[in-house]
């Protein structure tokens, strides 16, 4: 029986009530957060360390300023949230892979002046070019001088605010709750405002839409940076809002180290991509992932192969499909209700519209309005305007078919389609049909200008005996027009991809023009 429903009325709450709240149902003496140093934290002393820390950050900021966060996926950087939000402070998440010029325009658009660090992460990180390039524009704050100027008083004030916590979760439901900033797999990065309410609010769509597959004994292990939705929301504000306890973990590319402290959690969920799940499942040794029952994936297509090798972990994979601006979960197939090749339903309280795309037949382009929708985006041009979706509705930018079941399969970005011969070329679709050619290789498919047909089809690959002419035989096999068929295929010894685990696809664009000549 599912004892979690989703009511609107619940989300109306702000980061750090919601936070209060749970604290209450769940109970102080609860454990709800562990990361790689295995120092566990109840709910208790995660509201007293926000509220400590929270009180110090505040001397240092000013009430509703934008304070950046650059902290890695760990206990620290929920304390850290928690602390901003409940003091009335709006923490925008730096994705500290991006490079300095990234950086320096996130800065920018979201108006940061702070910018909270560690000092260990920094090192660790090799980070101090990053730092010493936003100390230009932004005043560095280190968690460890913080926490060095904590004395006796200050942890006697939290204990007392400790026990009236609830009067530091009053902040607007609708105001400001997080910045996040988009992967910029498409273009350049945008700055996304999400509310409160926001975020709350999917924290309790996926608590509800996964039912009594998930209860308050599980435990859930999320090795997906903070900075991204899909870790900043499925796997740390999902579980620690709806009591189930979240193992926090600083890089998914550890591929060795995962397995082991999952095996070391008695870890019963798991949140990754398609591209982190392949890497786990080869290097887990014997038992490591025994304990997960399911593996909610994200951000990229699930691959047939990738299911296989899960398969003899008797794992059940569940594939969903979200985007930043809906913070960000939107629709995922459930134990209970899956379709091979969707990603499954939508969340409770989302609705959707498809509005018709030239030269698609099937399907649409995907519009979703719901309580996770965000308040809008940051503009660089329009300084302290906020560019607010039109009507509350978000044009995801992507293809979709739903079919009577309520089952969403996305065909493609609208971006990643390419008109050649005056025909609608799905790239996601090509790179599909590679796939099931040229198994355990990562495949990338990019249109470039054609002087004579629009544009034409490459082939990125890893595969290093890929060549045309069997991929010309086995489209005819399955059916695929020649027109389908890329002109040209470069092969490199790694595809491009970005901290959240999705196809840099701009990096790897510039990689095919580059090598045009080649080809």
């Amino acid at each position: 029986m599912n004892d979690f429903h989703f009511d609107i009325a619940r989300t109306r709450r702000s980061l750090f009530g919601a936070l209060v709240a749970a604290s209450e149902t769940y109970g102080k003496a609860r454990i709800i957060l562990e990361d790689q140093e295995r120092n566990p934290l109840t709910y208790g002393r995660l509201v007293l360390g926000a509220l400590v820390l929270g009180r110090r950050l505040a001397h240092v900021t000013q009430d509703r300023e934008r304070v950046g966060l650059m902290l890695p996926s760990a206990v620290g950087a929920a304390v850290a949230l928690f602390a901003l939000s409940a003091f009335g402070r709006v923490p925008a998440l730096l994705n500290f892979t991006a490079g300095i010029r990234n950086l320096k325009a996130a800065c920018a658009v979201a108006g940061l002046k702070t910018v909270v660090t560690s000092r260990r992460f920094v090192d660790q990180a090799k980070l101090d070019d990053v730092v010493a390039a936003l100390e230009e524009t932004c005043r560095i704050v280190y968690l460890e001088d913080v926490r060095g100027e904590v004395g006796i008083l200050d942890k006697l004030r939290g204990v007392a605010d400790r026990m009236r916590a609830g009067r530091f979760g009053l902040a607007d439901p609708d105001g400001e709750g997080v910045v996040l900033f988009t992967s910029g797999s498409e273009g350049l990065p945008k700055a996304v405002l999400l509310s409160h309410a926001n975020l709350v609010a999917n924290a309790y769509q996926i608590r509800a839409h996964a039912g009594a597959h998930f209860s308050t004994q599980d435990v859930l292990f999320n090795p997906l940076p903070v900075f991204h939705s899909f870790g900043l929301t499925a796997g740390t504000l999902m579980g620690v809002l709806t009591g189930i306890k979240v193992v926090m973990y600083p890089s998914p590319l550890h591929y060795r180290q995962v397995p082991k402290l999952i095996s070391e959690t008695r870890a019963t969920i798991l949140l990754a991509t398609d591209t982190f799940l392949q890497g786990y499942a080869r290097a887990a040794g014997e038992g490591d992932l025994a304990s997960v029952r399911f593996v909610v994936a994200g951000a990229e297509r699930v691959k047939d192969e990738t299911r296989a090798m899960w398969r003899p972990y008797g794992t059940t994979l569940l594939e969903g499909y979200g985007a930043t601006e809906c913070a960000p979960v939107l629709a995922c197939n459930t134990p209970d209700a899956q379709a091979p090749g969707s990603v499954g339903r939508f969340l409770p309280g989302i609705a959707h519209r498809l509005e018709p795309v030239e030269g698609i037949a099937a399907g649409g382009r995907l519009h979703v309005s719901g309580p996770n929708v965000m308040l809008g985006y940051l503009s660089a041009d329009r300084p302290g305007q906020i560019q607010t979706p039109p009507g509350g509705w978000h044009d995801t930018g992507d293809i979709v078919t739903v079919d009577e079941g309520g089952f969403v399969t996305i065909r493609g970005r609208a971006k990643r389609f390419a008109k050649i011969g005056g025909e609608m070329v799905s790239l996601a679709a090509v790179e599909a049909m590679v796939s099931n050619l040229w198994e355990g290789a990562s495949h990338v498919v990019v249109s470039l200008p054609d002087p004579r047909k629009g544009e034409q089809l490459i082939l990125v690959t890893d595969r290093a005996d890929a060549e045309r002419e069997s991929l010309l035989v086995h489209a005819r096999h399955v059916g695929f027009p020649e027109l389908w068929v890329p002109r040209a295929i470069l092969v490199v010894g790694q595809i491009p991809v970005m901290a959240s685990g999705k196809i840099d696809h701009p990096a790897t664009i510039e990689l095919a023009k580059t090598n045009r000549a080649m080809l």
